[in-house]
């Protein structure tokens, strides 16, 4: 058979196996960047044994233990604790001065995968003095990651990494203050995670479900096509309080999105921007 008509084959069968993953467990990835997607699925046919993406369908379909397993493949978990120390910086120096002003303060960490990010703010706002007036909500599409994210284990040798972000971050303390070392894994402090609720959440199906001061959602839109990307972001924008704050990936950008107008860069060199006053 040509290549060329294995390769349109190929994407039929990845279109087929997308939306039997959201009709039978309502999971949606059809929106999701088809070429990453491809990617990571020519991997899970080696895990799983199969030849072609029709014998995983046919799999999936009938064995929901085999769409948790898939889960790994399709959503990316990797992140680092004060990932691109620079945003972090730019969110104590820029922000934390404007989240003072207000009572209660909440944010929401979207594709919050094993919980880097949710520690790191944790840990930001407890430096800062605000971690006794703020909630943090953590939201990812995969239980897994999401069960990891809530035992904030992690294991002993990324630490170092971890502890020379935090510094480059504008660390007011050391890292070591909040956790405790146990057989070549480290388990952050329990007060870190009274002021955190996990919860699943899809940005390509769920509604907004709180009013947020910040939103920090980074390396997850380059996943998505561009009508997931204006959906998610259309979801930010509504979950934001009158001028609250988004942060995104380095990468990331609300240039050509069709949400750029209700956003005022804030940081730009840093991806943070600011809900325009009056929307």
């Amino acid at each position: 058979m040509p290549s060329t008509a294995k390769a349109r084959i190929a994407d039929i069968e990845q279109r087929l196996l997308l939306d039997a993953i959201y009709h039978r467990y309502h999971y949606d990835f059809r929106e999701y960047a088809q070429a990453s997607l491809k990617r990571r699925l020519q991997s899970a046919l080696t895990q799983f044994g199969c030849k072609t993406l029709s014998q995983l369908q046919d799999r999936v379909l009938h064995d929901p233990p085999v769409f948790t397993e898939l889960l790994q493949f399709l959503t990316v978990q990797v992140s680092d604790m004060f990932r691109d120390p620079s945003y972090f910086l730019a969110l104590r120096n820029e922000v934390v001065p404007i989240l003072r002003t207000y009572p209660s303060i909440k944010v929401w960490v979207a594709g919050c995968s094993a919980g880097e990010e949710v520690y790191s703010l944790a840990i930001l706002l407890a430096e800062e003095g605000l971690l006794e007036r703020a909630m943090i909500y953590a939201t990812d599409i995969n239980p897994h990651a999401l069960r990891t994210a809530e035992q904030g284990v992690f294991d002993m040798d990324r630490v170092a990494a971890f502890s020379a972000n935090h510094a480059r971050s504008g660390g007011r303390s050391s890292l070591s203050d909040y956790y405790t070392a146990r057989y070549g894994r480290v388990v952050f402090d329990k007060r870190l995670r009274e002021h955190m609720v996990f919860s699943d959440h899809s940005l390509a199906t769920d509604s907004v479900f709180a009013e947020v001061h910040l939103i920090s959602c980074r390396n997850v839109l380059i996943y998505f096509e561009r009508d997931l990307q204006s959906r998610a972001l259309g979801l930010f924008h509504e979950a934001l309080v009158h001028r609250g704050f988004l942060g995104l990936g380095s990468r990331e950008s609300l240039r050509f999105s069709a949400q750029a107008g209700n956003f005022d860069d804030f940081v730009l060199e840093d991806r943070i921007y600011r809900k325009k006053a009056g929307q």
